[in-house]
């Protein structure tokens, strides 16, 4: 028997280290080429790795929770064949509709490993993995189940609609009680503990070579290693913070004709199957304001020959998601050439893939200008920080009816308030004024998008 030894591979978006997830298989268990046997999380999405190997499974050579540098071995594969790896062939898949993750590039689609994963679990007691309610007897790829569990969702209570009798996503998402995933994150009671400590390594310091230990029940600390979505999103908050000298503004709007807007399209039609809020009115007055303020859609690029403002004449609209392993900015490419029903379905889609974890890499990169949506928080106003690489980023507050004077008389109005920060070194105090107002005159009147 050949043993072959699966290394680390770059997945496509140039890490240099990964955390490992979960292992689907155990020692022992037989796997074929294109089987998934390991989930890692790079600095921005989680990516299943099938095995370029057939055979049997011999040692895991990292553990679940430890960072592995790419190229460094993982597991090793006891194959009857004495030569290359088996080609990679794309295996049948019999939920054709939904697609089931991340695969690494070059290898192909995995195929059902249930029977293994059963296995390994039942090896690694009850406490290996969150149980899901009402899962047995339920027929839903492990992603689907994922979304489930970060939506409250009781899968057996889900009616599916897949062509193999399957729960799909959008069955998952459609019976779902609240359409945003921070609303159904638990909040805990308060307990002993006063105080709580995140560790931040150095860049410097070596990975753990595994996950930190449980702490004791008694425990009035606990430490958290920085890793994954969390590290990258630390440096890259903190590159933004202290190199782009930020200027921030806000203003109130009456968002009336916005929520009867919204109203409307939600009884159209055209939009019955696609998700409507205020982020879609929001996000196409952006696009407005950037067109007539071209400096905000900009980026300060220091090069060897000094430095320079680069403009663009695009929008690649980044969205602000909180997700369970920590903050995604996904973009939506080439946006300013979207229709209405195009931008929705674009930010439904974006939602429900940050909701899963599987946001790609690329979807990641080249934003141009970022918007977040604090007011599902409930937050009516904030200063966020700049994603680097973009010029500004704009907040929408919590949309809430108020006393507002309209022709010279107290009414109840639909208000709101929107805020951002700027970078000052590309735009200047006017520039900045007039997208802000811009935007909050299309939240006032929609009609101005029909220019």
């Amino acid at each position: 028997m050949t043993e072959q030894t699966f290394v680390l591979p770059d997945v496509g978006e140039g890490l240099t280290e990964a955390e490992i997830v979960q292992w689907r298989v155990a020692p022992g268990d037989s796997v074929a080429v294109n089987d998934v046997i390991v989930e890692i999380e790079t600095a921005k999405s989680l990516v299943e790795l099938p095995s370029p190997y057939s055979g049997t499974v011999g040692e895991l050579l990292a553990s679940e929770g430890s960072t592995v540098e790419v190229g460094a071995p993982i597991i090793t594969i006891g194959s009857t064949d004495a030569g290359t790896p088996a080609p990679a062939e794309p295996v049948s898949v019999p939920e054709p509709s939904d697609p089931g993750g991340a695969v690494l590039v070059g290898y192909g689609t995995g195929g059902a490993v249930s029977s293994r994963r059963r296995t390994l679990r039942q090896a690694q007691g009850p406490s290996a993995e969150r149980p899901v309610k009402a899962s047995v007897g339920v027929v839903a790829k492990p992603p689907i189940r994922k979304l489930a569990r970060d939506l409250g969702v009781d899968l057996s209570a889900v009616t599916p609609s897949g062509p193999a009798g399957e729960v799909t996503r959008d069955d998952v998402v459609k019976h779902a009680e609240q359409a945003s995933v921070f609303r159904n994150i638990e909040t805990p009671e308060w307990g002993a503990v006063r105080e709580e400590t995140i560790a931040v390594a150095a860049p410097a310091a070596p990975a753990p070579a595994a996950s930190a230990p449980a702490p004791a029940a008694d425990a009035r600390e606990e430490s958290i290693p920085v890793r994954g979505v969390r590290k990258a999103t630390a440096n890259a908050m903190t590159s933004s913070a202290y190199s782009a000298p930020h200027v921030s503004v806000w203003v109130d709007v009456d968002a009336s004709r916005t929520m009867e807007l919204v109203k409307r399209l939600k009884a159209s039609p055209d939009f019955a199957d696609v998700k409507i809020s205020p982020l879609l009115i929001m996000a196409r007055a952006v696009i407005w304001a950037l067109r007539r303020t071209p400096m905000i859609n900009a980026a300060w690029v220091d090069t060897e020959d000094g430095a320079q403002i680069s403009v663009r004449h695009y929008v690649n609209l980044g969205i602000a998601a909180a997700t369970p392993r920590g903050l995604l900015v996904p973009n939506i490419k080439d946006a300013q050439s979207m229709n209405t029903r195009e931008l929705a379905k674009a930010l439904e889609n974006l939602t429900l893939t940050a909701r899963e974890g599987k946001t790609s890499p690329a979807d990641q990169t080249g934003g141009t200008f970022t918007i977040t949506n604090i007011g599902v928080f409930g937050v009516d106003a904030g200063t966020p920080i700049i994603n680097p690489g973009e010029a500004g980023i704009i907040a929408l507050g919590a949309i809430r009816q108020k006393p507002w004077v309209v022709d010279g008389e107290v009414r109840p109005r639909w208000v709101t308030t929107v805020s951002g920060s700027f970078d000052h070194r590309v735009v200047d105090g006017d520039g900045i004024s007039r997208f802000i107002a811009d935007v909050a005159s299309v939240l006032e009147e929609p009609a101005l998008l029909l220019d």
